[in-house]
């Protein structure tokens, strides 16, 4: 099936869903968005995101060929458990959930007729809901691709099509595989920025004048902690060994640091942060290689 001839059913409008929509519609055939909050249909149909928009998620996937959720994770699940029992299970089932292993085992169960697929595109803001939105959000991004053994040719192939209409870069790769990588590059970033503020808030009790010297760095650094809590949540509680592998990785190497500082020996430490310095650098080389030459 071509995207251009798909009926697609997209719910949860908010930051993902909603800026799914917006890249979408007109792309195929008809565009249904659902959602529980009335105020965001009435934004999604006001900025013509979807074809039509419902609170009712039964009615808006029963002529759908492609359904796609975009909710939490633990939202995503409840659904797909009732999938072919008392909703419909359209032919086409893609996910955009940040943990993979425990929806991919879920769409394993789904009626044999579905042809699901785990999906992830590795972008987002810390501002959420539909009004956050942004049809050019995916652009240029990763969209993480994660098939399962019953994923036919035909959903890939469609989830692919879709992957370029947001002008996405695929990535197809195991799920267990990306549940260990996210969880060093996504969970813990984020468990360790809500860290820095907690720690900054415990300091502004005794000196209010903290929130005064927190300038930009501090800034840039808990970006992440203004996400949105229950998508974060959802996130660490169904990735929870790898989390808590890259936790203790990461209080091994802070310790590590502050043994170098106790036992004031600048040229160790010194050497220390020289290599992680040069290791971001290449980072942003392979990746970003328009920022790396700024000097950061």
């Amino acid at each position: 099936m071509k995207l251009s001839a798909a009926r697609l059913t997209v719910v949860g409008l908010g930051l993902m869903g909603g800026s799914l929509a917006r890249a979408l519609r007109g792309r195929c055939a008809h565009l249904v968005g659902v959602d529980q909050h009335a105020a965001t249909l009435e934004l999604a149909q006001r900025a013509r995101a979807v074809d039509r928009a419902t609170p009712r998620l039964a009615e808006a996937i029963e002529d759908s060929d492609l359904l796609i959720l975009a909710v939490p994770v633990r939202a995503i699940l409840a659904i797909l458990a009732r999938l072919g029992r008392d909703l419909p299970c359209p032919r086409f089932v893609l996910d955009l959930g940040s943990t993979k292993a425990q929806i991919v085992a879920a769409m394993e169960l789904l009626p044999s007729p579905a042809e699901p697929l785990g999906g992830h595109p590795l972008c987002g803001k810390e501002t959420s809901g539909f009004a956050a939105s942004d049809g050019a959000l995916f652009r240029g991004q990763r969209f993480v691709l994660t098939p399962l053994a019953r994923t036919t040719p035909a959903a890939l192939a469609l989830a692919q099509e879709l992957v370029d209409a947001l002008q996405a870069r695929p990535l197809i790769m195991d799920a267990q595989q990306h549940d260990r990588l996210v969880a060093v590059t996504s969970h813990l970033p984020y468990l360790t920025a809500a860290a820095l503020v907690a720690v900054a808030s415990r300091a502004a009790q005794v000196e209010e004048s903290v929130w005064q010297v927190a300038a930009s760095g501090f800034r840039d650094t808990t970006r992440l902690a203004g996400s949105e809590v229950t998508m974060m949540l959802d996130a660490l509680t169904t990735n929870r060994a790898a989390v808590v592998g890259a936790l203790r990785q990461v209080r091994s190497s802070l310790s590590r640091m502050e043994a170098m500082l106790e036992a004031a020996d600048p040229s160790r430490l010194r050497a220390e942060l020289a290599a992680i310095r040069r290791q971001r650098r290449e980072f942003l080389h392979q990746t970003q290689p328009s920022e790396a030459k700024d000097g950061s």
